[in-house]
């Protein structure tokens, strides 16, 4: 071959080029940043909407209506998701995947935009996003004292502490939930505003009017110029409880006789609670860093931690900083697990290789394949623009035994040619040659895999692009290694001459086993004869696994299929979460009662838990009947339970917690979403409830179905007022003179600005005093104002003077999916794969003939599971496809291809028995071990079927004799590769470490369909091979081609059968 000949040639040019590749290898690995996962961007835009004061219904109807359906008229919108709470509306937007982040973002600005004078004037700010999967916090604090109190706690986290993390480059965002905002507070007094005739609109209205600065224009001189200030802003609160608000009688009333004006904090819509090791619960603020996209998780964690250290020094006495969460620890941890598996997986091949070639020396001319490509890929991977995280290095480390495949053959076809009584430098140059093109030809069968994986539409494509093009390039250098280095070594450096009292006690024992070895290849020969004699049970045997193999995920043992599906698999990262959710209608102190209650029922086991952080209340949202606790676990290697086991065991605890739903996530793969949702969709809002409501009974039946909740939450709660119009409009009371004087008196209103002595600019809140606003007696009691008789001096009356005040009930939360309303039904799984208990959960509904008003279908999580999986499959039959035209180019035949090609369907037989075996199941990281699976498959018929045809061509040989023979010779190089992937994808599929449970399928999945491959390969290939060439050479006679012996090809038109042919 040209490369080989050359590499022979000139030695130099060939280990420079080598060192050069290891050189450029190391710089760029010291190059790469590091994460745990690729850089995913779905293009999805998010909206947040606050309207304080309204119901769901009121978000409904004069927010997400307008808004959705101004959205939906964009171009590539394909699916529209919005959801209404009290004083919140939430829209979510998925775009087709070519449309542009920033391009949509600006359509749905624009939209918004062109209907905002539509839109009640209450409605704050739009709040547009681009959503990411991945935009979690990388660094989570806890700030809790016992000698500060919450707004003291929350001043010094905000401004101070995140002052110093927003300073980091690489951070992006520091938000503090559970913090206490100081505020100037304007409590009303209800008597007092109704005994001075004065409606809580005119106190607004006087705030703003007294408390401004404004720019009033400039005093031009001669040669200067001055600009004119106004100094209206009120300095203090004795200053605001001074300001005029009306005249009654004579006489001023100031804003202190109406309200107490206090410097206080904010209401309390969110808190933080910190559980440490011996299980106290503190209350504290907590502060999530979350980093910039491009950045290293690694490098910013790194610089965060270490400004904690500097911070901790400058705390208050009594006042400490806990890091609750780290993921840059997590990716650096998952990081080092797969480089430990890649170097483990690296030794046990090269003892593979020892073990076979019995040689240290031909050991490190195929060793170094290894060394050289791994370092090598990394120069494609910073090239490519790719970070150093799990996936690429999940790449190499499943291509450890890959990589070394061509060095192995190529290395051993050298030393059979050496045996054969060759100089080292002929049979270096010969037994490349002769085996050159089916190791080629397997190196591009791997890269027609690859390919079309790599460049895969959607999320799935930006998934699997790094591990996909780092597996190629390797294994392109690996080509290159084995064609120029390997014959290089093998002609100058050959294995000296040992006399039998010169051999060491391994290389006698190693003499042993290859003559062993070598028996049984004679004995193999008898078995392929076997199978070519018995060529109908041969094949028998072949389909019917098969067809098993393919049914496992439909047959049952009970209720359980022999093999599941799901999207993700299980993991244990010694951490889990848990999501309280009390009643709709709760408040924030009976959250919290709920969420101690489960906090002190987690930290009964500190043989298991570390400690906890709970956060009350949910984030972007008024919700305070939501609690969410994130739970660390002591390490995996020092407990007797993984994290799924707890949680299982947990859940069942947890049941005697009373007046409150709670699920338990092993695995928050979904930030918080349940594994399973079911949507219900409907026009009709009163059928869709009631169908809703059975939905769940029968769900809640389903075995191994467990946190069944439904996203509606049910009904909550109201106060319903009914305007007596005739009344009311007797009086001049309009509906909206109502509805100003109810928000600002019970949602609270922002008046304005004020600094306070910190120099820090806060808010001018106005609300009635808490104990005004508890019952429905102080909602009857709210003072309106009406002009008096005669036209006389305003007065005040009761609203329960002009309306019925009577309570109702609601939707807690209203859900659109596509401007329809939808109520999922959720669900986690446990015990089961999730596919099994979806498939179970679907009928169940389906039998209740919910009607036609009703539209069931799998939630977003399912169809993104079912799109992935439909792209891999598709870029599976692309591979295939391509991996068949290589192989008619290779053996210039249509019909020799598609023997080697069965051998790909063969190995699913070992996928689906080493899943079944080991309780795992069809997931996104097992199918990656089946395209993997797909490249490797082949190499071993590709050398079968090419020897076999090499000696029909060469040595005239009759087909049987030729398949007999490939067998006997390629039976060591196709067992030394198969042993070294399986020794490469051992590690992986022991699954050790954090993290190594999520990775494990894979390696289980590889292993099982390279053993049964390599097994029915040996036997059924040249059965398969047999059959199609006697069934070619049926075909020529019956059209009048001439089939030639050697080759089975060459047909010659308008010749005559031939008897004998």
């Amino acid at each position: 071959m040209l490369i080989s000949d050359f590499a022979i040639k000139r030695p130099m040019i060939t280990i420079v080029s080598m060192v050069a590749l290891v050189a450029f290898g190391l710089i760029a690995l010291f190059k790469l940043q590091t994460d745990e996962f690729p850089d995913v961007a779905p293009p999805v835009v998010t909206v947040g909407l606050a309207y304080p004061g309204a119901s769901p219904d009121g978000v409904e109807s004069e927010i997400l209506d307008p808004i959705e359906e101004a959205i939906s008229s964009i171009a590539g919108v394909k699916h529209v998701n919005g959801r209404a709470e009290d004083g919140f509306g939430f829209i979510m937007v998925e775009f087709s995947f070519d449309k542009p982040l920033p391009e949509a973002t600006q359509d749905i600005r624009d939209a918004i935009s062109g209907i905002r004078q539509d839109l009640p004037t209450e409605l704050e700010e739009p709040i547009i996003k681009k959503f990411n999967d991945t935009d979690l916090p990388i660094v989570s604090l806890a700030l809790n004292s016992s000698t500060l109190s919450p707004a003291e706690l929350t001043r010094l986290a905000d401004p101070g502490i995140t002052r110093e993390f927003r300073s980091i480059g690489g951070v992006a965002e520091v938000s503090v939930p559970g913090k206490l905002e100081r505020e100037l507070t304007v409590e009303l007094k209800p008597e007092a505003l109704q005994g001075a005739g004065i409606g809580v609109s005119q106190v607004v209205q006087a705030l703003q009017l007294q408390n401004l600065a404004a720019p009033v224009g400039n005093v031009k001189g001669t040669l200067d110029e001055r600009s004119i200030r106004l100094k209206g802003r009120l300095a203090s609160p004795a200053e605001f409880a001074n300001i005029v608000v009306a005249e009654r009688n004579g006489q001023l009333i100031r804003l202190g006789q109406l309200a107490e004006v206090k410097d206080a904090t904010e209401e309390q819509r969110s808190l933080a609670l910190y559980t440490d090791a011996d299980g106290r619960i503190k209350e504290a603020v907590g502060i999530n860093i979350k980093k910039s996209k491009g950045y290293s998780t690694t490098d910013v964690a790194s610089q965060i931690l270490a400004r904690v250290e500097k911070i901790r020094q400058t705390l208050p006495k009594g006042t400490t900083l806990d890091v609750i969460k780290n993921s840059g620890r997590n990716v650096e941890n998952s990081v080092r697990n797969v480089q430990e598996t890649l170097i483990e997986g690296a030794l046990l091949t090269v003892l593979v290789v020892f073990l076979f070639l019995n040689s240290w020396r031909s050991t490190v001319i195929t060793g170094l394949a290894l060394p050289v490509s791994v370092l090598a890929s990394f120069i494609a991977v910073w090239v490519l623009g790719f970070k150093l995280e799990t996936m690429s290095l999940l790449g190499l480390s499943l291509a450890i035994g890959i990589l070394i495949d061509d060095a192995i053959v190529v290395r051993e076809n050298i030393v059979r040619h050496v045996e054969m009584g060759k100089d080292h430098y002929t049979a270096a140059r010969e037994g490349t040659d002769e085996i050159g093109l089916a190791v080629a030809a397997t190196t591009f069968s791997i890269l027609a895999v690859f390919v079309p994986i790599a460049f895969m539409p959607g999320v799935g494509g930006q998934w699997f692009q790094p591990f996909a093009l780092t597996i190629a390039c390797s294994v392109l250098v690996s080509l290159f290694v084995s064609f120029s280095l390997d014959p290089m070594l093998s002609a100058y450096w050959p294995d000296p001459h040992l006399e039998e009292h010169q051999k060491s006690f391994v290389t006698k024992a190693l003499d042993k086993f290859n003559a062993w070895f070598n028996n049984l290849s004679n004995r193999y020969r008898r078995v392929i004869a076997w199978a070519l004699d018995h060529r109908v049970a041969v094949v028998a045997i072949a389909v019917g696994t098969f067809v098993f193999a393919l049914a496992m995920p439909v047959l049952k043992i009970g209720n359980r299929t022999l093999v599941g599906v799901q999207f993700f698999p299980t993991d244990d990262n010694a951490e889990f979460n848990v999501k309280v959710e009390t009643p709709p209608g709760s408040n924030l102190d009976y959250t919290r009662l709920k969420t101690e209650e489960v906090v002190r029922t987690i930290s009964k086991h500190k043989d298991l838990v570390l400690y906890s952080m709970s956060s009350l209340g949910a984030e972007g949202s008024s919700a305070v009947d939501v609690g969410s606790i994130y739970v660390k676990m002591v390490p995996k290697d020092k407990r007797p339970l993984s994290v799924e086991a707890f949680c299982n065991q947990l859940r069942d605890e947890l049941a005697s917690v009373g007046g409150a739903n709670i699920a338990v996530f092993a695995t928050d793969w979904g930030g918080g979403r349940k594994q399973v949702a079911i949507e219900m969709r409907s026009n009709d809002g009163v059928k869709l409830a009631a169908a809703s409501e059975r939905a769940i009974a029968a769900v809640r039946g389903v075995s191994n179905a467990v946190d069944v909740s439904l996203s509606s939450k049910g009904q909550k709660p109201e106060l319903n007022v009914d305007l007596d119009r005739g009344l009311a409009g007797s009086l001049g009371i309009t509906v909206g003179q109502v509805a100003q004087a109810l928000r600002p008196a019970f949602a609270g209103i922002d008046a304005g600005d004020w600094e306070d002595p910190s120099g820090e600019m806060r808010d001018v809140v106005v609300r009635l005093a808490p104990e005004a606003r508890r019952r429905a007696q102080d909602l009857r009691q709210l003072p309106l104002v009406v002009q008096g008789p005669n036209g006389g001096a305003p007065t005040t009356l009761p609203l329960g003077q002009v309306a019925k005040i009577e309570n109702g009930v609601g939707p807690a939360v209203i859900n659109h999916l596509d401007r329809d309303r939808v109520v999922n039904v959720e669900f986690n799984v446990a015990g089961r794969s999730v596919g099994e208990v979806t498939t179970d959960a679907q009928a169940a509904i389906a039998a209740l003939d919910l009607g036609p008003d009703i539209r069931i279908t799998l939630g977003a999580e399912a169809q993104q599971q079912n799109e992935v999986f439909g792209q891999i499959f598709l870029a599976l039959g692309t591979a295939v496809m391509l991996m068949y035209l290589i192989l008619v180019m290779q053996f210039g035949s249509f019909l020799d291809p598609m023997a080697i090609m069965m051998s790909l369907p063969l190995s699913l037989i070992g996928v689906m028995l080493s899943l079944a075996l080991t309780n795992n199941t069809i997931n996104l990281m097992s199918l990656i071990g089946v395209i993997l699976l797909m490249g490797i498959v082949a190499k071993n018929a590709i050398l079968l079927i090419d020897f076999a045809k090499w000696a029909r061509e060469k040595q005239g040989m009759p087909l049987r004799e030729a398949l007999i023979e490939a067998g006997a010779i390629r039976l060591r190089p196709i067992l030394m590769t198969t042993f070294a992937l399986i020794a490469g994808m051992l590690p992986v599929a022991l699954g050790r470490g954090e993290g190594s449970q999520f990775r494990a399928p894979l390696g289980i999945a590889v292993m099982g369909g390279v053993i049964t491959s390599t097994l029915l390969t040996l036997v059924a290939i040249p059965t398969f091979y047999e059959i199609l060439d006697q069934t070619r050479s049926r075909f020529a006679r019956i059209f009048g081609f001439r089939v030639s012996q050697q080759t089975g090809e060459h047909p010659v038109q308008g010749v005559a059968p031939v008897a004998g042919d």
